[in-house]
C-alpha cells in the first residue's frame, strides 16, 4: 500500500481505489480463505499430501504473479479473491500433515516453525520491499508490480519440489528402511493420524462439530486473529505513524518480525517440553496485549516506547500462536477428527477471525497513532489469556476424573494435554 507512495506509485494510487475498496480487497481474501480451507483439508488426505500441497502452492503463486497485472478495483478484488481459495488449505493442511509424523509432545515445536517460517518471510519481505522499491520504474513496472512477480515466482518453482519430493505418510517414505517404518507407525501408534485410517463419515463430523470444549480452542484462536491480521496488513502503515515514512517505513517492520521468530520458536518448544500449552499461550497471549495497550495508550509523538511496544505486540501475538494449535490437535484423537477439527479452527482464526483486523485501522488514524486497532487487539489478547488459563483448569479437572476412574477399575486411559 506505502510502497513508492512518495512517488505516487503505490499499489492504491495506480489501481484507483479508495481507502474503502482497498480495505475491502484485502478482506475479500480473508472470506475465501476462511470458506475453503475445510474441504482443502478434507481433500488432502485424499488425494495426497505431495499432490494436493504442490497444486496449491502453483496456483497461489501465479496468483501472487498475476496481481502483479491488476488495474482497478475490480481485478485486484478477483485474483485476492482466488489467491484465498488456493492459499486457505496451506497452513491447516501442514499442521494436518504433522499430526501423521509426528506424536503430541512433538507438534508445537514444529507448527512454530512453520508458523515463524511466515514471519521469517514478514521480516524478509520488508527487506525485500525495500530493495524492490529502489527498482519502481524498471522495465516501466512501478515497484509494487515488480514485487508481486518477483515474490511468486518461489511458490511456483518451489511446487515441484513438494510434489517430487515431500514423502507423504511414513509407510510411504522411500528413504526408510523397513524397520524403520515400522518403528515410525508403532511410535504414532495411538497419538498420530494415519494414511490407513478412513475419511471423514458424518458420525464422526457431527461427534467432532458437536464436542463443545473445541468452540473454547476455537474462540481464543479466532480471538488471536485480528492482531494476526493488523500486523501481516498493517505492519508498514504502523511504522509511518512512528515517524518512518516510505522506503524506511518498510526496513522498520523487520525487527518486530525477525523477534517475534524467535519468541515463536522458544515459547512453543518450552509449551511442549513442559506440556504446558495453556499457560504459555495465556502468557504470550498477554505479552501481546502489554504491547497493544504501550502503543495505544502512550502520545503519539512517543516514536521510540511506541516501536517498543509495537515489538512487544508482534512477539507476543505471534508467540501465543502455535502452542494453541498444537494444543488441539494434541487433544483429538482420531485422524477424520484431526482434519476437521484444525481446519475449523484455522478457517475460524485465520480466516473470519482476521476480518476485523482488516477493519480496525483506519488510514485516518494513522496521525494519533491508530488508538482503535490498539485497544481492539489488546482487549481480544486479553480474551486469549483469561479463556486459555481456564481451559488449562478444565483439561486438568478432566484428567484427575480420568484417573481415578481408570484406577478403580484397573483400565487404560488417555490424558488431555495441557
Amino acid at each position: 500500500m506505502i510502497l513508492n507512495s512518495s512517488t505516487n506509485n503505490d499499489m492504491q494510487r495506480e489501481t484507483n481505489m479508495t481507502d474503502h475498496q482497498f480495505v475491502i480487497s484485502l478482506m475479500v481474501f480473508l472470506v475465501s480463505y476462511a470458506v475453503f480451507e475445510v474441504p482443502s483439508n478434507m481433500l488432502l488426505k485424499k488425494l495426497r499430501p505431495s499432490r494436493w500441497l504442490a497444486f496449491l502452492m502453483f496456483c497461489w503463486g501465479a496468483m501472487t504473479i498475476l496481481t502483479a497485472a491488476t488495474n482497478n478495483f475490480g481485478s485486484v478484488t478477483a485474483v485476492r479473491f482466488l489467491l484465498g481459495v488456493f492459499e486457505a488449505g496451506l497452513f491447516p493442511g501442514l499442521v494436518y500433515y504433522l499430526t501423521f509424523w509426528y506424536k503430541h509432545d512433538e507438534r508445537s515445536v514444529r507448527v512454530a516453525f512453520i508458523l515463524a517460517s511466515a514471519t521469517l518471510a514478514g521480516a524478509f519481505g520488508g527487506a525485500i520491499a525495500y530493495g524492490i522499491g529502489h527498482m519502481n520504474g524498471t522495465a516501466g513496472l512501478s515497484g509494487w508490480r515488480w514485487l508481486f512477480i518477483i515474490e511468486g515466482i518461489p511458490s511456483c518453482l518451489a511446487a515441484f519440489l513438494v510434489l517430487f519430493f515431500l514423502p507423504d505418510y511414513p509407510e510411504r517414505a522411500k528413504w526408510l528402511s523397513e524397520a524403520e517404518k515400522d518403528m515410525a507407525i508403532h511410535r504414532l501408534y495411538y497419538e498420530g493420524s494415519k494414511e490407513s485410517h478412513p475419511t471423514m463419515n458424518w458420525a464422526e463430523a457431527k461427534e467432532t462439530l458437536m464436542d463443545w470444549r473445541l468452540y473454547a480452542h476455537y474462540a481464543i484462536y479466532f480471538a488471536s486473529g485480528p492482531a494476526f491480521a493488523s500486523l501481516s496488513l498493517f505492519a508498514p502503515s504502523i511504522t509511518v505513524g512512528l515517524g518512518y515514512f516510505d522506503l524506511k517505513a518498510q526496513l522498520m517492520t523487520v525487527p518486530p518480525w525477525a523477534i517475534a521468530y524467535v519468541c515463536q520458536v522458544l515459547v512453543a518448544w518450552s509449551a511442549d517440553h513442559f506440556n504446558a500449552r495453556g499457560v504459555h499461550t495465556a502468557m504470550a497471549a498477554a505479552v501481546g496485549a502489554i504491547g497493544f495497550i504501550i502503543s495505544a495508550a502512550l502520545p503519539a509523538d512517543a516514536y521510540a516506547a511506541r516501536y517498543g511496544g509495537l515489538i512487544m505486540a508482534t512477539a507476543g501475538s505471534f508467540a501465543c500462536m502455535p502452542p494453541m494449535l498444537g494444543w488441539l490437535s494434541s487433544n483429538v484423537f482420531t485422524t477424520a477428527s484431526t482434519g476437521l477439527a484444525i481446519a475449523l479452527n484455522v478457517s475460524l482464526g485465520g480466516g473470519i477471525g482476521q476480518i476485523p483486523g482488516v477493519w480496525i485501522y483506519q488510514t485516518s488514524q494513522r496521525e494519533g497513532g491508530f488508538t482503535t486497532g490498539h485497544w481492539v487487539n489488546a482487549a481480544l489478547l486479553l480474551f486469549v489469556s483469561v479463556v486459555a488459563l481456564g481451559l488449562r483448569m478444565f483439561y486438568g479437572w478432566k484428567n484427575r476424573q480420568l484417573r481415578e476412574y481408570a484406577e478403580s477399575r484397573a483400565v487404560p486411559y488417555r490424558c488431555y494435554k495441557l
